[in-house]
Order: structure tokens, then C-alpha cells, then sequence
């Protein structure tokens, strides 16, 4: 049977970052990906995913200015631009504007606080209905490439990536931990990470978890998401009247978009409705079809609120939202083995960040914010903290 001192269950963004740190550590590192890295099947592929430095607390915000190091590190290794700067622009009653206004200030990140005329004439292509956040810093992620230059790294610092390795079970053995796949392989690992994102809730009752550690782990909800492209009205003028990406949260609605990028044919504008999908038993259970309601929700909302789309969708995707109750991320360990959900909608961002902090995990060496522990989560549960 082969053996690893550390097996990463898991290549998209959590999985690989990971991967990367633990190799470049010096540790013996099996990657294992149930399909290839950043398939569509999972929630770290495609090139649009929104990097965005605005949260109503400062804890978030801090962490997105750590996190950009570790982009701008692997952005140098790589030699790839992973995020290509937009700005940002965040409004609505409930988002709280003025709120996130003061967190960025307390943080030294630049930014203004714009009436909704005055955002208006900035961006005549959105109809703004209260005031605006804008913070020039923001942009979006290629997480696909994202992805690649992570595993690349991790390869060349020695780690092995082994594809189409769907983990079934994994079994305390010989003071480490027998993970057997799918189809019947085994490999030894002396530690585990699992980093599986909708695949988690399927693989908790297969793993060698004491029952207090499994029972703190707070419900995790699995959606289907769908989101449309839109196609510009104009072709926008990226010197005069780029388009940023945006959050706009009323009460009992919030919609998100960003520029499409490759995904889109470079053609049309992201738009989706947050947590608008339906809710599976696990990522094992979706079926990639979109729900016609939820469809002409969006389009009505573009009606309304986006005055530069066309609002037909020329393209349209289902993808993955893992949620925890209170949208804090899951970074815990108990034994050997390290349980990694950065999740809800807002993870990718930190990707870079969250493989170093769960590599010190894995390894001992470093500890994590007290916030992703499964023992701070367990008294503090206010769903739609963070979005």
C-alpha cells in the first residue's frame, strides 16, 4: 500500500493552497481529487469569483489584507495575473454601507462613501438605491487558474496529485489513517486533510472522528447555485466606465455580479441571486439543471437594477455553495485529521491564507482564529453575519 505523511482530500482552492504550503514545508504530500482540479463539478472552477476587502466586522477584512500576500506570492511564482483589479461597489439597506465604510477605515484600505447620484453618474449602467461603498482595491479571481498555479507549486515542490480518486472512507490504522477510494485503491497517510467542500457532509459518517468532535460540527448546508451572464448593453469603455463587481442586499433579496471574463466570452456581466438554489443532501446530488423561477427572478432584478445589461442571458451555470450556519468557515483538527470548510459563498478570496493556516494545523506548528475552531462556533450562530 502506498503510503504519505499527508493526504489532502480535496484540489480546489482550499485542497490546493494547502497542498502548496505543506509541500513547500518540506512534507511528503499526496493531493487526491475525486476528478481533476478545479472541475465543473465542484466550486473552485471557472475565471469570475469576487476578491473584495468590504465586511461588516473587522475580523474578515483583516484577513483579506493577510491573504493578499499569499496572491501576490503566487501571482510572482506563477507569473499569471489571478485577480484583475475592478473595484467594488456595495449598496442596499440591509448591506449597510456606511457600516462596511468604517470597518475599511479602520483598516487603511481605501475607499469612499458615495450618495446614490452620485454613484449613479459614476455608473449609469446600475441603478443604486441607497448610498455606495466603493473600494478601488476589489476585483475578481481566476479561481481555475487559481487552482492550477497552487497545484503546480505544490507538484514542484514534490507533491503527488492523483486524479479521478474519490475518497469513500477513511479508517484510523497503524497510528495513522487508511483512506480507501471509490473504486477499492488504499493509501496510508500518516495525517489527513479534508478539504472536500459539498462532498464533506457525504464523507463525515465515513471518517474516524471521536463522536464530541463530530457532534460540534454545526449542519452544513449544501446548495445548488445558478448563475446568468449577461450581455453588456454597451460595450463598456474599461478607461471611462468600467464595471465593477458588486453586493447589493435588501431586505429578503441580495444579488451579486462581477465581469464574466473568460467564462463569459469577456462578453457580459456575472448576476446572481446569493443562496437563491436549492438545497441538496450533497454535492453528489446535483444535477446542474436551473430552476425557471429562480431565473426569472434574476432577470427581473436586472430589469430593475441593471439599466447596462440586456436582461436575456446569453449563458447560464449551476454551481456549488457549501453553508455553515453563521458563514464563519470550519478550520479544525482533532487527532490527525484536519477538517477544512472556508465556505459560504465568500471563501475564495482567502484561498492563499487558508492553506498556510491549515497547514500550521495539520502540522502543529501554528494555531488558527479561535473563529474557525468547532468550540468558538458551537455559541455563536447569527446566520448572514459575513455576506
Amino acid at each position: 500500500m502506498e503510503s504519505t505523511e499527508y493526504a489532502v482530500v480535496g484540489a480546489g482552492l482550499s485542497g490546493a493552497a494547502t497542498a502548496w504550503h505543506l509541500a513547500a514545508r518540506g512534507h511528503d504530500v499526496a493531493l487526491l481529487e475525486r476528478s481533476t482540479p478545479a472541475n465543473d463539478a465542484g466550486s473552485s472552477h471557472g475565471s469570475a469569483r469576487i476578491f473584495r476587502y468590504a465586511y461588516p466586522e473587522d475580523f474578515y477584512t483583516a484577513l483579506v489584507q493577510e491573504a493578499k500576500a499569499g496572491w501576490d506570492e503566487l501571482a510572482r511564482l506563477s507569473g499569471k495575473q489571478l485577480i484583475t483589479p475592478t473595484g467594488a461597489v456595495d449598496y442596499g439597506q440591509v448591506r449597510q454601507p456606511e457600516r462596511l465604510a468604517a470597518v475599511l477605515a479602520g483598516r487603511g484600505i481605501d475607499h469612499e462613501l458615495l450618495s446614490a447620484q452620485a454613484a449613479s453618474e459614476r455608473w449609469p449602467q446600475i441603478a443604486f438605491d441607497t448610498q455606495v461603498l466603493w473600494h478601488p482595491d476589489a476585483g475578481v479571481i481566476d479561481a481555475h487558474e487559481s487552482v492550477a498555479s497552487m497545484v503546480d507549486q505544490a507538484v514542484a515542490h514534490g507533491a503527488q496529485l492523483h486524479n479521478n480518486w474519490a475518497v469513500a472512507s477513511i479508517t484510523a490504522a497503524n497510528g495513522g489513517y487508511v483512506l480507501t477510494s471509490e473504486d477499492g485503491r488504499s493509501l496510508h497517510a500518516a495525517n489527513v486533510i479534508v478539504a472536500a467542500g459539498g462532498w464533506l457532509p457525504q464523507l463525515l459518517g465515513s471518517l474516524s472522528l471521536p463522536s464530541s468532535f463530530l457532534s460540534a460540527i454545526p449542519q452544513i448546508q449544501v446548495r445548488q447555485e445558478q448563475a446568468y451572464h449577461f450581455p453588456y448593453a454597451d460595450q463598456p469603455d474599461q478607461a471611462e466606465s468600467p464595471w465593477p463587481t458588486f453586493i447589493h442586499k435588501r431586505a429578503g433579496w441580495q444579488a451579486y455580479g462581477l465581469p464574466g471574463g473568460r467564462d463569459a466570452d469577456f462578453r457580459g456581466q456575472k448576476v446572481a441571486e446569493y443562496n437563491g438554489g436549492k438545497i441538496l443532501p450533497s454535492a453528489a446530488d446535483q444535477d446542474g439543471q436551473i430552476d425557471p423561477a429562480n431565473r426569472r427572478r434574476v432577470i427581473e432584478y436586472v430589469k430593475q437594477y441593471m439599466p447596462g445589461l440586456i436582461p436575456e442571458p446569453y449563458a447560464e451555470t449551476t454551481c456549488l455553495f457549501t453553508n455553515t450556519p453563521n458563514e464563519d468557515f470550519i478550520l479544525d483538527r482533532v487527532d490527525g485529521i484536519t477538517i477544512l470548510s472556508p465556505c459560504s459563498g465568500h471563501g475564495a478570496k482567502f484561498a492563499p491564507l487558508i492553506g498556510q493556516l491549515a497547514a500550521g494545523l495539520a502540522t502543529g506548528t501554528a494555531s488558527v482564529p479561535d473563529q474557525f475552531r468547532l468550540a468558538a462556533q458551537a455559541g455563536h450562530v447569527e446566520a448572514g453575519a459575513h455576506a
